[in-house]
């Protein structure tokens, strides 16, 4: 039987720290990355493949994942993937080989998969157009904190124990949440009258023109987020030679961007459409990068605050883009949602292994790889959804 929530707002909290697994077994271990290296006879390039073997695996287990959730119930779903999850951690807390990492890894990432690709849909269970947009940015509000404090908790891990404590420490936060789903979340999803195969899921939403345009653009903004992520390493540290310690004040600064345009945008959609703001978003992006790009192949002395402002900027786009692009997709599928989250999950989690292999690929030492990337994704998300909505109406969403 369908239920609606009554506390909405614990409920996001409790959505949001299970999207938060996602960038916790991602950027938690990267400062133990040389001592598991170490530590099991390996290379740093061989345990480092672990990301995105991590990645591939957390992709299928979105497309394995989103089927299942629709079918069987939210509740379910997030359990079996939250256990796996679970399983993998465990598994890695006694690998002694990069093998065994990999393997470890890839199960811990399809468990990852499988439970995150829920958080959207129940979103969308619970809620519709505005109301849908403004759930979904509070949780990327919360959700943002995630990236920022990975990785310092990782290195507070390291310092205080064993890299292995990382993987333990990443098996209670999986625990956690299934308490907490167990005690606080009750089952959303609407059932259907007829049983609809994996297949025939998938093609409602890949044949659906309008709602494939939100993919699209979607991915292209998580393309352009992980080409920041792999290529500003690189940038800050060998290009514009800031200390290591300064890097992180440089990649915090567009997270709090980020969480002002977050803001922004939701006060925004007390008055505004999702769809509007979204498009907002794209063409300010693509200002963004366009005068990013200038910037970069015209001058010769390259200022480092100008740049970071510039990226700040273009970062920033994302608080108009993902919660408002999700929001209008989702839309499309009340009893689909998860499979359509599933798929544009994995799409962008594959858009952006290609970008952040392009900047690396073409790293010359200079931002320009980067700037390009970031240009070309922003101009091929506004164009696909404008050219795949061409002759259709603004999507109808609830006030």
């Amino acid at each position: 039987m369908h239920t609606t929530p009554s506390h909405i707002p614990g409920l996001i909290f409790i959505l949001a720290s299970l999207t938060g697994m996602a960038p916790l077994a991602i950027d938690a271990y990267l400062p133990a990355i040389p001592t598991i290296a170490n530590s099991i006879g390996s290379n740093i390039h061989a345990v480092e493949l672990s990301i995105s073997i991590f990645l591939g695996g957390f992709g299928l287990g979105q497309l394995i994942g989103g089927p299942f959730s629709d079918h069987f119930g939210r509740r379910k779903a997030t359990f079996t993937g939250l256990s796996i999850f679970f399983i993998g951690s465990l598994g890695i807390c006694f690998i002694q080989s990069v093998e065994m990492l990999w393997f470890a890894r890839f199960i811990q990432a399809i468990g990852g998969g499988i439970a995150v690709v829920n958080s959207n849909a129940i979103i969308r269970d619970m809620s519709s157009g505005r109301e849908s947009a403004r759930n979904l940015s509070n949780m990327a509000l919360i959700l943002m904190l995630a990236p920022l404090l990975a990785p310092v908790i990782g290195t507070l891990i390291l310092k205080f124990s064993g890299w292995r404590a990382i993987f333990v420490f990443l098996l209670a936060y999986a625990l956690l949440l299934i308490t907490l789903f167990y005690f606080k979340m009750p089952e959303t999803r609407v059932r259907h009258s007829q049983k609809i195969s994996i297949i025939k899921r998938y093609w409602m939403v890949i044949s659906h023109r309008q709602a494939l345009a939100y993919v699209f653009s979607l991915a292209s903004a998580q393309g352009a987020l992980f080409a920041f992520i792999t290529g500003s390493p690189s940038v800050y540290m060998e290009f514009f030679k800031l200390p290591e310690t300064i890097y992180p004040i440089y990649f915090g600064v567009n997270i709090l961007a980020l969480i002002a345009a977050n803001r922004i945008n939701n006060r925004l959609l007390r008055k505004t459409s999702p769809h509007s703001l979204l498009t907002f978003g794209q063409l300010a992006q693509c200002v963004a990068t366009a005068i990013l790009f200038l910037y970069v192949i015209l001058f010769n002395d390259l200022s480092s605050y100008i740049f970071a402002a510039l990226m700040m900027l273009i970062l920033s786009c994302h608080g108009f883009i993902m919660s408002n692009g999700m929001s209008s997709m989702i839309e499309f599928f009340p009893t689909n949602s998860a499979t359509a989250t599933a798929l544009s999950g994995a799409c962008g989690f594959t858009t952006g292994a290609v970008t952040g292999s392009l900047v690396g690929i073409f790293g010359d030492g200079t931002p320009l790889p980067m700037a390009v990337v970031l240009l070309g994704c922003a101009l091929t998300g506004i164009t696909l959804r404008t050219l795949l909505q061409r002759g259709t109406k603004e999507p109808l969403t609830a006030s």
